[in-house]
Formats: structure tokens, sequence, C-alpha cells
């Protein structure tokens, strides 16, 4: 029996030192796949840092083309560290079930759990710098889309637009400063009548007939061939009528059924003269 038990005995080692072994044998070959990983993250961060140089130069020269070619990188950066940290994952799994499966004493676990810890926190260094690089990548996309934006802004039409979007949305502060910035800047503009007009608007909205009065004489006075000189002509009478100028009002109504007798503002004005006291 004796004998018996140290066979059984013996037998169990061997079996315990083969599991140990074993495990050991996977935590080397994970530890192996992480550096060739390392190495790989290296060349492909040295192929990336010299491929942004190369992609930032065309993006000088054409924006379309290269926004196309930065995203393709960053989606490959990105792809890059989810891949990464998936490593770092199931390194540390690997660990838990190691220690749990063969049950090594508190100080050699220790030992493998440093040399862990510190891999993973080079591992996180290089995906800080990869990240960084990412970052500056989307930066430089947000400028070049910002200044895209600007540049479309500037232009004369554009402003009209923005002004007309800041009035529909009732915001009249910013659309009359809007629409004085585009007849500073395009005084002869074949809008400029438009404009002087939708100023008038603006005032009239807020009960300030007096300066819509003004601005509606701009289009009367100065751009007799514009189609806005109709409306500028009815609204300037209705502006007159709110100030109780009743006869400036008639005078302006009868002068516009005069010029424009089949117009739909002639309508209007024929009675309105039929209210007005």
């Amino acid at each position: 029996m004796k004998y018996m038990n140290v066979m059984v005995l013996l037998l169990v080692s061997s079996l315990a030192g083969c599991a140990s072994q074993s495990a050991l044998d996977n935590v080397r070959n994970d530890i192996d796949s992480v550096k060739t990983r390392l190495f790989s993250i290296d060349r492909d961060l040295a192929t990336v840092r010299e491929e942004s140089k190369v992609t930032v130069g065309a993006i000088e020269k054409g924006f379309k083309a290269d926004v196309s070619a930065v995203r393709k990188m960053s989606a490959d950066i990105q792809a890059t560290i989810d891949s990464t940290k998936s490593e770092m994952q199931a390194l540390s799994g690997k660990f838990d079930d190691t220690a749990i499966a063969v049950k090594k004493p508190a100080e050699d676990l220790a030992r493998y759990r440093e040399d862990a810890d510190k891999r993973i926190i080079a591992l996180e260094e290089r995906i800080l710098k990869q990240q960084t690089l990412l970052d500056s990548l989307s930066k430089k996309m947000a400028e070049m889309d910002k200044s895209k934006t600007d540049e479309a802004a500037s232009t004369p039409d554009a402003l009209y637009l923005k002004g007309l979007d800041a009035l529909k949305a009732g915001d009249v502060v910013t659309a009359r400063e809007l629409f004085t910035r585009f007849l500073d800047q395009n005084p002869k503009h074949e809008l400029a009548a438009n404009a002087h007009y939708w100023i008038g608007e603006t005032y009239y909205s807020e009960k300030n007939y007096e300066s819509a009065i003004l601005s509606y004489q701009e289009v009367i006075k100065n751009y007799p061939g514009k189609e806005k000189v109709v409306s500028a002509m009815l609204k300037q009478a209705m502006a007159f009528n709110e100030i109780k100028d009743t006869k400036s009002a008639k005078f302006v109504l009868r002068k516009l059924i005069e010029g424009f007798p089949k117009s739909e503002e002639a309508k209007k004005s024929k009675a309105m003269l039929k209210v007005i006291k």
C-alpha cells in the first residue's frame, strides 16, 4: 500500500508539472505574439507618419481628393487601436486563467503580472501616440472644412442668403446687420434693391416705422426699374399710416396706383384708400 501511495503521488506531481509547463508555454506564446504586434505597430506608425506628411501636402493642393485619403488613414489607425486594446484584454485574461488553472505561488504570479503590467503600459503609451496622431488629422480636416465654409460664406450671394435665413428665423437684428454689410461690400449688386427693402422690413417688424420709411425710400428713389419698388411703395404707405401721417400715406398709394395700375399692390392700395381716414 505504501508503494501504491508513492506511485500515485509521483503521478499527480508529474501531471501538475505538465499542466504548469503548458500554461507557462501559453503565456510565453502570448507574450511573443504581443512582441510581434508591437513590432507591427511600430512599423505601421512609421508608415502612418510618412503617409501623413504626404497627405497633408496633398490636402493643401486639393481638398476634395485628400479628404478621402485622410479618412481612410484615420480608419486604419482606429482599427489598429481597437485591435491592440483587444490584445491587451486577451493578455490580461490569460494571466487570470493561468492563476486559476495552475495555482502558481503568489510571488511567481506577482512577477508575471508585473511584467505584463509593464507591457500593457507600453502598449497604452503607443495607443496614446496613435490617438494623438488621429486627433491631429481630425483637427486638420475640421480646419479645412471650416476654411471651405468660410470661403463660401464670404461671397455676396452667400451673405445675402444668410440675411434672408436670419430674417425668416425671426432674428431681425442679425438680418439687418447682414444686409447692411452686403450693401457696404456690394453697393451696385443686382440684389442691392432687395437688401434695402429687407432692411425696411426689419425696421417695420420692430415698429420703427420712421426708419422703415427711409429704407423703402432708398428702393423707390435709387432703383426705379426693380421689382421691389412696388412692394416698397405699398409698405411705405402702410408705415406712414402707422405713424398717423395719412396725407403721405394717401399720396404714396395714389402714386402706386398711377404707376402700376395692374399690379396686385395697386388692388391693395385701392382698398387701403377706402379705409384711411
